[in-house]
C-alpha cells in the first residue's frame, strides 16, 4: 500500500488545515485539551457539529444523498487527522456513525427521513441501550422485554452504562422479543423517545468523578411497534452490524498520534518545570515502540477504510484494530502518569461531575481512569479475541 500523499491529497489537506484555523475557536481547543472523558461534552459537541454541517463535512462516511462527502478513504484519513492534531474535538459517535448505518441499511424509507436530518442537525441526541445488569460482553442474554400490544409494544426492564443518557432524548435499544428459540432470534431493535412515560434515568458517577453513563430504567413503556427497525427478531443482525462501526468504523491512527504528541509535551515540560525530575530511563525506547504500534494500526485501519469505501463492511478487522487502539491508549495513559508520578493525584472532583479539569495536567489521572473501561466497553478484550480467533484465524 502506496502512503505517499497524491498531489490533490495535499492540495486537499491544505484546505482542510485552513478551514480548521478559520473556524476551529481556541475556546473549543482548551476545552476539548481538559476532557478525560470518552466523549465531550454535548454542548461542545454540538457546537462543533453545526459548524462542520455547515460546511457539508460533518459526516463523510455518509452517503452524499443524506448529507455525507463521497471523500476517498484518503481524503477522510487526512481530514481526521488533520483534526484531532489541530485540538478539534470527536463528534459524538451514538447517532451519527452507529445508529445511522443501521438506519441506511435495515430501516424504510419513512425512518430514514424522520430520523437521519434530525441526528445530522444535532436536533436528535442519541444514547445507545445494548448492555444490561448481568449481559454486557453475553449481550444475547438480554432481558429488557418488549411485548406486543396492538400496534405498540410495552417495554420493561433496565439498560445500564448508558453514555449520555442524561443529555439524550432518544436511546436505540435491543429488546427481547420472543424467548422461545435460542436467544440471539428472539431480539428486536427498537428506537424509543427518552420522554416517553415510564423511562427514569440514574447517574452512575465514575472512579474519575464524572458523570458520563447512567442506569436507564423502562416501566411499562408504550413504544409503537412503526419505531423497530427491520424485521421482528432479527435484532441480533442488526447489532452485530452496528458494533463493527464501533469498534472500528473510525480513525483511529490520528487519535494515537494526538495522543503520542500530547504525552511528547508532557515529557518535555516535565523535564523543563520539575526540579527532582529524572529524565533517564526508557522512556524514549517505550514511545518509539509505541509510535511503530502506531504505524501498524493506521495502515490496518487504511485496509478497513477500503473494504468500507468499496460498499463492505468493517468486518473482522475491526476486532484487531478495538484491541490495539485500546492497548495504545492506556500505555500511553500510563506513561503520562509515570512522568507525574505523584503530582497526577491533583485531582479534585469537579462541581457537578463535570469531565474538564482546569488544565491538561490534572486530567492525565482521570483519564486514564476511564480508559481503564476501554477494555470492556464496545466489546470487551477476550470477545475481541474470539472474534479473530474465529473469523480471521479460522479457529
Amino acid at each position: 500500500m502506496d502512503l505517499k500523499f497524491s498531489e490533490d491529497d495535499l492540495q486537499f489537506q491544505q484546505e482542510v488545515q485552513q478551514f480548521l484555523a478559520e473556524n476551529l475557536s481556541a475556546d473549543i481547543v482548551e476545552t476539548t485539551s481538559q476532557n478525560a472523558s470518552v466523549f465531550v461534552e454535548k454542548e461542545l459537541a454540538l457546537k462543533w457539529q453545526s459548524i462542520l454541517v455547515a460546511k457539508g463535512w460533518a459526516v463523510p462516511s455518509w452517503p452524499r444523498e443524506h448529507g455525507g462527502t463521497e471523500w476517498s478513504p484518503t481524503q477522510k484519513y487526512i481530514f481526521s487527522r488533520e483534526c484531532y492534531l489541530a485540538g478539534a474535538p470527536m463528534l459524538i459517535p451514538l447517532g451519527l456513525l452507529m445508529l445511522a448505518p443501521v438506519l441506511m441499511a435495515f430501516g424504510n424509507e419513512e425512518q430514514k427521513a424522520e430520523y437521519l436530518p434530525k441526528i445530522l442537525s444535532g436536533e436528535q441526541y442519541w444514547c445507545q441501550g445494548y448492555s444490561e445488569p448481568g449481559s454486557g460482553s453475553d449481550l444475547a442474554s438480554l432481558k429488557l422485554r418488549a411485548d406486543a400490544d396492538g400496534d405498540d409494544y410495552i417495554v420493561n426492564g433496565s439498560k445500564i452504562w448508558t453514555t449520555h443518557a442524561h443529555m439524550a432524548d432518544h436511546i436505540f435499544c435491543l429488546v427481547r422479543t420472543d424467548n422461545s428459540g435460542r436467544p440471539q432470534q428472539g431480539i428486536s431493535f427498537l428506537l424509543i423517545d427518552m420522554d416517553s412515560p415510564g423511562v427514569s434515568v440514574e447517574p452512575i458517577i465514575t472512579m474519575a468523578g464524572d458523570h458520563e453513563v447512567n442506569q436507564v430504567f423502562f416501566e411499562n413503556v408504550r413504544v409503537p411497534q412503526a419505531n423497530r427497525i427491520g424485521e421482528e427478531n432479527k435484532g441480533w443482525t442488526y447489532a452485530k452490524y452496528l458494533l463493527e462501526f464501533e469498534r472500528g468504523g473510525g480513525f483511529s491512527g490520528p487519535l494515537i498520534s494526538h495522543e503520542l504528541a500530547r504525552l511528547q509535551r508532557l515529557y518535555r515540560d516535565t523535564c523543563e518545570s520539575v526540579e527532582n525530575f529524572d529524565p533517564r530511563g526508557d522512556f524514549q525506547r517505550k514511545v518509539a515502540r509505541l509510535e511503530i504500534d502506531h504505524k501498524a494500526l493506521e495502515i490496518t485501519e487504511m485496509r478497513i477504510l477500503s473494504s468500507v469505501s468499496g460498499g463492505g463492511t468493517p468486518g473482522p478487522e475491526s476486532s484487531i484494530l478495538k484491541l490495539n487502539t485500546t492497548r495504545l491508549e492506556q500505555e500511553i495513559n500510563q506513561l503520562s502518569l509515570d512522568i507525574l508520578g505523584y503530582r497526577a493525584l491533583d485531582m479534585d472532583p469537579v462541581e457537578g461531575g463535570s469531565p474538564y479539569r482546569p488544565d491538561p495536567v490534572s486530567a492525565v489521572l482521570p483519564r486514564y481512569l476511564n480508559n481503564r473501561a476501554a477494555s470492556i466497553f464496545g466489546g470487551s478484550q477476550e470477545v475481541q479475541r474470539n472474534i479473530i480467533a474465529k473469523m480471521v484465524l479460522g479457529l
